[in-house]
């Protein structure tokens, strides 16, 4: 692990990224995941989500973006014999760096309720859970 390098993740890192998220337990992933969808995130949100590579393979990953007011956060991972070993702090601090660089102060996130291993990472990150807003989702189709 001498060779660990953090890189703006680009679209050719897709297959490897979707590879860690699905097999990461508590990342729910959708249509919103395809690689289509993938790439127009990226190409809205340049510049703010991550990769981390030990010797060329992707070991971790986190999606960014913003909405012009608020930033959001989305399937931080980390293979499990790469975890315990700063990389998701890692990958977080680059987005949230890019994020307060581009003018955004408050950052959110989704962690699936019954990721307890991703709600303790963001609770012991300093990140709060909030118990004042529910989430409502609707698929957008005629």
């Amino acid at each position: 692990m001498q060779n660990l390098a953090y890189q703006e993740m680009t679209i050719d890192d897709y297959e490897q990224i979707v590879k860690i998220w699905s097999e990461t337990p508590g990342i729910g992933l959708s249509e919103a995941d395809s690689l289509p969808n993938i790439r127009k995130f990226l190409e809205r949100n340049g510049g703010l989500s991550f990769v981390c590579k030990d010797n060329g393979r992707i070991v971790g990953t986190v999606l960014a973006g913003h909405d012009g007011r608020r930033g959001f956060i989305y399937h931080l991972a980390v293979i499990p014999e790469y975890r315990g070993k700063g990389i998701a702090r890692e990958l977080m601090g680059n987005c949230l760096h890019q994020l307060r660089a581009a003018g955004i102060g408050k950052c959110h996130l989704f962690v699936m309720q019954g990721n307890e291993l991703g709600k303790s990472f963001w609770k012991k990150n300093g990140w709060t859970k909030r118990e004042d807003i529910v989430v409502f989702s609707k698929e957008n189709q005629e």
